[in-house]
């Protein structure tokens, strides 16, 4: 089972990743993580992706879907995979979706975390004020945002024309209010491909 995290930033998307992979017995695949261990591994991705990582550039969706490719292909994503940032626009689905259709798979289901912006902005300053990380700014989260209105929300109606369930998930409150909503939501694996 293939399943997508969805959710604008500071939604909480990889604050609830690992538990929700574990609950579904997938890994949880987080596309920066991915590269960076690309990276680590030093293989023919890695090496492609070092330099543009660092010079602080996009990686380009071809490349990103090679290493996706690459990644849905070891082992422990057998039995499907959680993917959290990716895909970010609808170029990125539509090439996740050939390639697993070409392996005989489709994405399952994509969980949105929903969450008024205020909160989201809230989250953010947060986040900078206990973690310290100097691009959590009030100017760098409104940049974010319209990005992930203009570029990653029009996915959503990609996979709904697709007949994906999308579910919504208020993401608003404790971690682990959100965990039970994200769990009570998630479908058990004979139920996957039923949902309407």
């Amino acid at each position: 089972m293939i399943v997508v995290l969805f959710g604008p930033p500071g939604s909480g998307k990889g604050t609830q990743a690992a538990g929700v992979a574990a609950h579904l017995g997938v890994p949880h695949i987080a596309t920066g993580d991915m590269l960076r261990a690309e990276v680590e591994r030093g293989s023919a991705l890695g090496r492609e992706a070092a330099p543009i990582m660092e010079a602080g550039q996009l990686i380009s969706d071809d490349l990103i879907i090679r290493v996706m490719g690459s990644r849905l292909a070891e082992p422990d994503a057998a039995a499907g995979a959680l993917l959290d940032g990716f895909p970010r626009t609808v170029a990125q689905a539509e090439a996740l979706d050939a390639l697993l259709r070409s392996r005989g798979r489709a994405v399952d289901e994509v969980f949105l975390l929903q969450v008024p912006d205020d909160v989201l902005l809230e989250r953010v300053l947060k986040r900078a004020a206990e973690e310290g990380r100097a691009d959590d700014t009030a100017a760098t989260f409104g940049r974010r945002l319209a990005a992930y209105r203009d570029e990653t929300e029009p996915v959503l109606g990609h996979y709904r024309r697709e007949r994906v369930p999308v579910v919504t998930v208020d993401g608003v409150g404790t971690v682990e209010g959100v965990a039970e909503r994200i769990h009570a939501a998630l479908p058990r694996p004979h139920q996957l491909g039923q949902a309407s």
